[in-house]
């Protein structure tokens, strides 16, 4: 059974014969009265902050799970970017290998181009100058010619 300060406060203790002095047992109940009712009193605010702190503990420990679920999804993305961007990396990397490849093909084609037109080039000098000596040689004929018959032909003027 639990003792309450009005409890206290209401107890009636029957006199005897040569009992204790009535004032100063009063007086001992109300000052014992008062002392429980400070202490009920600071019991129920002492309950009362514990369940503040309960509550702010709980609290406290969703924000912790939920710095450690953000925690770990920061560093799966982290991961991910980290994933995708050495992909695409090595797309442009590749890319750039393909890239080069043909620009070397290509070079290849005009140098083997170009050696295609140096030996027309070569061939149609060759066969120019073969005109041209033969033209020469054609001219030279001529001028023989027309000496030899100079030679042959006395002057008529």
């Amino acid at each position: 059974m639990r003792i309450t300060p009005l409890d206290i406060q209401q107890k009636q203790f029957p006199s005897r014969f040569r009992g204790f002095d009535m004032e100063e047992v009063d007086s001992f109940l109300e000052l014992i009265r008062e002392e429980m009712e400070e202490l009920l009193r600071e019991n129920a605010n002492l309950r009362e902050e514990a369940r503040r702190f309960e509550k702010q503990l709980k609290e406290y420990k969703n924000m912790e799970l939920t710095l450690r679920d953000t925690l770990v999804k920061t560093q799966e993305l982290v991961e991910e970017y980290k994933t995708t961007a050495k992909k695409d990396a090595e797309l442009v990397r590749k890319e750039a290998e393909l890239q080069a490849d043909e620009i070397v093909k290509d070079a290849q084609h005009k140098v083997v181009k170009i050696h295609e037109d140096i030996t027309d080039l070569k061939g149609i000098r060759r066969h120019f100058k073969e005109e041209v000596r033969r033209l020469i040689e054609s001219h030279l004929g001529m001028l023989e010619f027309d000496r030899e018959r100079e030679d042959a032909t006395p002057d008529e003027a």
